[in-house]
């Protein structure tokens, strides 16, 4: 059974909600600051709205979102993009991890998990209220899309993520059992899990604690966030290096100092070990006529 994988990340909704001064009194001041600076853009709401108009016109299977839906971990942010989910369509065709905009102030994060749960909970229906919850296993045919948590407040002039030891050990027993039952396994995680993938305050925390994970398990694909790069590396596996595949962010414009909107659609067909895994890149251009084109197709495995 073949599966048609779209990823979005980052998606950042726009507009701003009006933010009270009590709000501002933390972090967030930041990271307000930030926004107006760099994220301020009139058409930033209206290319997030023809991605994912075009995502749609794809038709895929499924859809994963690796994290930063909103800014500030405002609560007005979590129901706006609560309710920008829902005109995602159906939680069981789209899954969620959290970034660390998700989770930018204590409690931020307790509020996206409750406000999200249909898209971030895993086949069993457990619900997911911390760490300990992750990582969560969807399976879509042969292929089990497995949730791991990178998320979590930090300082000012942080956005670092965090990879626990014993999130790692119920990963590399959640991908013994996957691939033992033969399935091909897409790991979803926000912030880049392998070496100078960013500045050193972005970082993920912990790395060690995944990539001896996937050297030990291996994975079919790993797909993050966070960085808004159209970015390609590898990770050692048991058998084969394992792709690690990264997005645009879907709100980016062209022009800007990072890559534009983007998609990326993953055809995966076959079981583990022996899967072909195929990634086309589509890119928001703003031209009439042309206003979303596909800029990359390669084969990433089998």
């Amino acid at each position: 059974m073949t599966l048609r994988l779209a990823h979005i990340s980052d998606v950042h909704l726009g507009p701003l909600p009006k933010v009270t001064r009590r709000e501002l009194f933390s972090k967030r001041i930041t990271g307000y600051i930030n926004f107006r600076r760099n994220r301020m853009n009139a058409d930033q709401p209206e290319i997030t709205a023809r991605l994912i108009s075009f995502l749609k016109q794809l038709a895929p299977d499924h859809t994963a979102i690796t994290g930063d839906l909103i800014n500030l971990g405002l609560d007005l942010e979590i129901a706006n993009a609560t309710n920008w989910l829902v005109g995602l369509g159906d939680p069981a065709d789209n899954t969620v991890v959290l970034g660390n905009h998700d989770a930018y102030v204590r409690g931020a994060r307790d509020k996206a998990m409750a406000a999200w749960q249909p898209w971030i909970c895993g086949d069993d229906g457990k619900a997911v209220a911390s760490d300990k919850d992750y990582p969560v296993v969807r399976r879509r045919g042969m292929v089990s899309l497995v949730g791991c948590n990178s998320a979590r407040a930090s300082a000012p002039f942080l956005a670092t993520g965090y990879f626990h030891k014993d999130q790692a050990k119920r990963l590399g027993d959640i991908l013994r059992e996957e691939h033992a039952a033969g399935q091909t396994t897409v790991i979803l995680i926000h912030h880049p899990p392998f070496p100078r993938a960013t500045a050193r305050h972005k970082r993920l925390i912990g790395l060690s604690n995944f990539t001896r994970v996937i050297a030990e398990h291996g994975a079919g694909l790993v797909l993050h966030g966070h960085t808004h790069l159209a970015t390609e590396a590898w990770l050692y596996g048991p058998e084969r290096n394992i792709p690690v595949i990264c997005v645009p962010a879907a709100y980016q414009w062209p022009g800007y100092r990072k890559p534009p909107a983007g998609i990326n659609l993953f055809t995966i067909d076959g079981s583990h070990g022996s899967a072909r895994i195929a990634l086309q890149r589509y890119a928001y251009t703003g031209s009439p006529g042309k206003e979303i084109i596909l800029t990359e197709e390669k084969v990433l495995a089998g």
